[in-house]
């Protein structure tokens, strides 16, 4: 089983059952995620970008089903850990390369039509203002 196969399969037993703000399944926001990275660590990372933070995999379960090391430490980058302001977390990922471009394609995500609508404007704005610090300037 390839390693893109492996991560989707962990993340949609993951996040089975959860719901976005909108009624959707959650997966489909790490699915979309995933298919706007353009190579397989970043499609990987991309699919799994959530399931530390709010499922029960942990970094060893990654380790143990044979992801590497690289892998593991782009997706605690984009992971916030208890206790770290936004703006902690949003300069943490963008310190690692794929971790920042699968931020970025978070944030569009989040930022689309379809999943704004259940955005209040407090968290549309700070999803606006991390897009411009992890792009350097680009706009959304």
């Amino acid at each position: 089983m390839s390693d893109l196969r492996l991560a989707i399969g962990i993340a949609n037993r993951a996040h089975a059952g959860q719901l976005d703000k909108n009624g959707e399944p959650y997966i489909l926001h790490p699915l979309r995620v995933m298919l706007a990275m353009e190579t397989e660590e970043d499609r990987i990372v991309g699919v799994l970008h959530d399931t530390i933070e709010d499922t029960y995999v942990t970094p060893e379960l990654l380790w143990r089903v044979g992801f590497s090391q690289r892998i593991i430490d782009a997706v605690l980058s984009v992971t916030r850990t208890r206790g770290e302001s936004y703006e902690e977390f949003i300069l943490r990922a963008k310190a690692n390369e794929i971790g920042r471009r699968v931020k970025l394609a978070d944030i569009a995500d989040n930022l689309s039509p379809d999943r704004a609508s259940g955005l209040n404007a407090e968290r549309e704005l700070r999803y606006r203002r991390a897009w411009l610090v992890l792009a350097e300037g680009r706009k959304p």
